[in-house]
């Protein structure tokens, strides 16, 4: 009995391993400690993906959705500056990578934030498709950087930082999402117009191209990966 126990402890931990999650926000030059700006998601000891895309929890995880996030920072950042998120492990699985950003009402710290259909996606870095293979974003990185357009009017935002894992991605519900929620104050900022806008959850049906897919196997007429979700809106 204490063998097979032992033998689940260190399946568990490879499983912990392999997974991630997306503490720390990556602003002003520098990365901030763990959860300081990123609402607690649920897997912060677990490391394990939210596979439900219906899920209200889906959006961005929080360990509370009403309590977590008013006991998180709101970072201050200039549109235009780079900003992302640093995992606490590599990205061991192949996926494709995006972050979205939301208007937040009434502040970014209330748990009403991003709760309408006030999403947009501002960056993705999908595979491409070479030789009859997609080709994915380094396994071996353990951090995503992106910029926040500099025609964002000025305000207070979430930025979801995502990764779509499609190791077993070949039946409904297998495709595993890694995802970080900070809180912002963006300043400095222009007249833009984000959009399309869309709603988390509702963005993903989890039928899509990009989501279900066999990476292993594609088929002889392969196109190429399509994008889940929105277009990236530049600014």
């Amino acid at each position: 009995m204490k063998a097979f126990l032992a033998t689940l402890t260190v399946v568990a931990a490879q499983l912990a391993a392999a997974h991630y999650t997306l503490p720390d926000l990556i602003a002003n030059g520098t990365t901030a400690a763990d959860w300081v700006y990123v609402r607690t998601t649920q897997n912060h000891y677990s490391n394990a993906p939210i596979t439900d895309v219906n899920s209200t929890e889906f959006r961005c995880y929080e360990l509370d959705m009403n309590a977590t996030p008013g006991q998180t920072s709101i970072a201050t950042v200039e549109a235009g500056s780079t900003i992302g998120f640093k995992a606490d492990n590599d990205f061991y699985h192949p996926g494709y990578f995006s972050a979205y950003m939301s208007r937040a009402s009434p502040a970014a710290n209330s748990p009403e934030a991003g709760t309408g259909q006030t999403w947009f996606k501002i960056w993705e870095d999908p595979p491409v498709f070479e030789n009859g293979a997609l080709v994915f974003p380094s396994e071996s990185m353990n951090e995503i950087t992106f910029t926040i357009p500099k025609s964002l009017p000025s305000g207070q935002y979430l930025v979801r930082g995502e990764q779509i894992a499609l190791h077993v991605a070949s039946s409904v519900g297998g495709a595993q999402f890694y995802i970080g929620c900070a809180q912002l104050n963006v300043v400095n900022g222009g007249d833009g117009a984000p959009g399309p806008l869309v709603s988390i959850p509702g963005v993903y049906t989890g039928y899509e191209p990009g989501i279900l897919i066999n990476i292993y196997d594609l088929p002889a007429n392969y196109p190429g990966y399509t994008s889940p979700g929105p277009a990236v809106w530049r600014g």
